[in-house]
């Protein structure tokens, strides 16, 4: 293979991070890995650069204000009471509050934005950061071992100098996080080969192709149990290929997960380490500047074994490369065998057996040529940082402190804002029926079964769906349409109801002629705001109407 540039990213404290005793993911594969890279004499062949961290500022380009400060400030001690009981930000047992959790998300981003930068910069032709790949975080929630997704704050990066940039995922999970970042944009392509049905997080149907402007341009691959090297390659290669041709990306941006290796705790696919390889030696030989990034991966010693091999993939040496290992600091870890090699099990391949595999190839390849040619996107000039930072005006942290009141306040208008789109909507449906009465009862009842509906979750580990607790009644949070509030019948009775949520101090007097203030009682905001800005009078007075 001809020489390529290459940059590997490695901060040597993200090994040191634990997400508690017990848990399936395991930073310290990370540090695994790099003893590999460096025992096999990788490190001499590379650029080695340790990446800086990436800020809140920074994160918020894609995840919400509130959760990043969230990440920020949470402890183990103060995880119940920040999460409201796991009903927000860290759902389910999945996504521990671990110690040091936002200092581990400073590192992975910060890798994901420097391999970027860098790749855009054109001083590199492939960049590497096995601490990124975390693909499930959303922009307000962590999900499936995902606090913030480094892959979109890199490839958002990208597209400040790239028009187009592909995404591929062979992680054994769809990469539900990215998808749903990019889901309406034509500059992004996104490339899932998943396992599909009752398998974390549920998502990535072969129909499910974008919206909008990006319809066709997410393209799901799911397949079944015990898929092998051969058939993940006859599906894999055309696929891409016909992406290539279409798409004619940029930049690609390739997740590795290692859960489709045989014999991973959590994956289900029957991949060799060969055969996982093949997919960064197949986009490697397409001669486009390339991000490898991690991804999920379970069972530790396996995990290292395919991320050094890729690395060598990358370099091109991957020929050159002892298959026995060579002595190292986890050496025990690896055996019996001490050998570099994932091999596959006795799975048997559903795909091959019921033949789906290639209903699944035609399907999608059918999908492919139905696109439009890549769209042009017109370019203009990014500085790399802002004016103020370059001159060296960054603002201290001191003066970036919350005010805590605001951002709570912030967050319950948000509810009630949002509260009123969705009824809004609904009333234009309850005007065209005839029975006032009963129309309030159906969109209530829709609206009901909306919220409940978007608050399940399923875990990565067991894969069964769960209910997310509500907030609790006067608390303060991100109170979004599915937090499982119900709405008050007063709220939706009356065609004004949109203008309700907040009452006048003053009403006119026409005996003086003037204006009059209306003395009211003090309220608890909290409350208020939870019922929708009416209190307990008005709601009494509605039930009173409509009786």
């Amino acid at each position: 293979m001809s020489k390529r540039r290459v940059t590997y990213y490695y901060d040597p404290d993200v090994g040191a991070y634990t997400y508690g005793f017990g848990h399936l993911m395991k930073p310290q594969r990370m540090r695994v890995t790099h003893e590999l890279v460096s025992v096999y004499g990788m490190l001499p062949k590379m650029h080695i650069l340790r990446a800086k961290r990436a800020t809140a500022e920074v994160m918020s380009r894609f995840h919400s204000d509130e959760y990043v400060h969230f990440l920020s400030r949470v402890t183990p001690e103060t995880a119940q009471e920040l999460t409201f009981h796991g009903s927000r930000f860290l759902v389910g047992d999945d996504n521990p509050a671990f110690e040091g959790v936002f200092e581990f998300c400073t590192i992975s981003a910060g890798g994901s934005i420097a391999a970027a930068q860098r790749l855009a910069s054109g001083a590199t032709d492939i960049a590497i950061n096995w601490a990124g790949g975390l693909h499930h975080a959303k922009k307000r929630e962590a999900s499936g071992f995902c606090y913030i997704n480094d892959i979109v704050l890199g490839i958002l990066e990208l597209l400040r100098w790239m028009p187009r940039v592909l995404y591929i995922d062979i992680d054994c999970h769809h990469g539900d996080g990215v998808e749903e970042a990019f889901y309406t944009t034509d500059r992004v392509m996104t490339c899932s080969f998943h396992k599909f049905g009752e398998y974390f997080p549920g998502t990535g149907n072969i129909n499910d192709r974008g919206r909008g402007k990006g319809r066709g341009y997410a393209v799901n691959v799911p397949l079944k149990d015990g898929i092998t090297d051969e058939t993940f390659r006859s599906v894999f290669e055309p696929v891409i290929d016909k992406i290539l041709e279409v798409f004619r990306p940029s930049a690609i941006v390739l997740q590795c997960g290692a859960d489709s290796l045989a014999g991973d705790r959590l994956g289900c696919f029957n991949l060799t380490m060969q055969g996982h390889a093949n997919c960064v030696q197949y986009v490697r030989s397409q001669n486009i500047p390339m991000i490898l990034v991690g991804g999920g991966g379970y069972t530790v010693k396996n995990v290292a074994r395919a991320w050094t091999y890729e690395t060598a993939c990358a370099l091109g040496i991957e020929k050159e490369i002892d298959p026995n290992l060579p002595w190292n600091e986890y050496f025990e870890w690896f055996g019996p065998r001490y050998r570099l090699e994932v091999v596959e099990n006795n799975m048997d391949d559903v795909n091959v057996k019921d033949g789906s595999v290639d209903d699944v190839r035609k399907t999608v390849l059918a999908q492919l040529s139905e696109m439009q040619p890549a769209p042009s996107v017109g370019l203009h000039d990014v500085p790399s940082e802002s004016v103020g930072h370059h001159l060296g005006f960054s603002r201290d942290d001191a003066e970036e402190q919350v005010d805590d009141l605001d951002e709570r306040l912030a967050q319950h208008t948000r509810f009630v804002y949002g509260l009123q789109d969705v009824l809004a909507s609904d009333d234009s449906e309850q005007e065209s029926l005839s029975d006032e009465s009963s129309s309030s009862r159906r969109v209530r009842s829709r609206s009901r079964r909306h919220m409940r509906s978007d608050r399940k979750r399923m875990s990565i580990v067991t894969g069964q769906y769960f209910d997310v607790p509500r907030v609790e009644e006067g608390g303060y949070g991100y109170y979004d349409m599915g937090c499982g509030h119900e709405v008050k019948p007063g709220i939706l009775k009356g065609p004004n109801f949109k203008r309700r949520f907040f009452q006048s101090i003053a009403e006119w007097d026409p005996q003086l002629q003037k204006i009059q203030k209306i003395p009211r009682p003090a309220v608890n905001l909290a409350d208020l705001m939870t019922m929708g800005g009416q209190d307990e009078e008005d709601e009494e007075e509605m039930e009173v109407d409509e009786e």
